[in-house]
């Protein structure tokens, strides 16, 4: 098989492995949590926020603020794991890339 016959069937081969790793990503959650646990926040790691679970006790209307403060802080958090999860598993299907000599 000529080089650019084997270099297409492992870039095929690869963005087969890629999609693959996606999919699972997208089932796959993790979760932020801030003022103690007070707000939980769910999401895919694929950056998709699935829940916001909130503890009655963090309601106060008087302090609107500090809730919102909590919850950006929760889905911060939450996203930042995500993109953790994400990058760790995709960087292990793109480590063979350097078998495609230059081209990606």
């Amino acid at each position: 098989m000529s080089s650019i016959g084997k270099l297409m069937k492992q870039a095929q081969r690869m963005q087969r492995q890629m999609e693959e790793v996606q999919a699972s990503l997208a089932s796959r959650t993790v979760e932020g949590t801030s003022g103690g646990g007070a707000v939980k926040v769910t999401a895919t790691c694929d950056g998709v926020l699935k829940a916001v679970k909130i503890d009655p006790a963090a309601v106060s209307p008087d302090d609107v603020s500090l809730l919102e403060d909590l919850i950006l802080t929760a889905a911060n958090q939450a996203l930042a794991e995500a993109k953790e999860v994400n990058s760790a598993e995709m960087g292990k299907v793109t480590a063979g890339m350097g078998g495609l000599g230059g081209l990606m």
